[in-house]
């Protein structure tokens, strides 16, 4: 993200997981919502793998440890599935 295109209504606020959908609300009152099939990591997490997330990037992204993903508002704004990598075997 460039530092002219910051805006902070797109810092994250909350972040709701479900079977099927990943959904970030910011902090401008929008949610982003998207299929969770993008992103296989959180796909193949267990429900307490996926629960456990954090606020990273200055307020503009998601971390989730117990998986070493990282997600961006930008990216999330964009429609940007997450690049193909593979998903740890459990």
């Amino acid at each position: 993200m460039r530092g002219s295109d910051i805006n902070p209504g797109e810092q994250v606020k909350d972040v709701h997981l479900t079977e099927d959908t990943l959904s970030v609300d910011l902090m401008d009152g929008r949610t982003i919502s998207v299929p969770i099939v993008w992103f296989p990591l959180l796909l193949h997490a267990t429900p307490e793998q996926r629960a456990n997330w954090k606020i990273s990037g200055g307020g503009y992204g998601i971390h989730w440890p117990d998986i070493d993903e990282d997600l961006s508002t930008e990216g999330l704004l964009r429609g940007a599935p997450a690049a193909h990598r593979s998903a740890p075997v459990r």
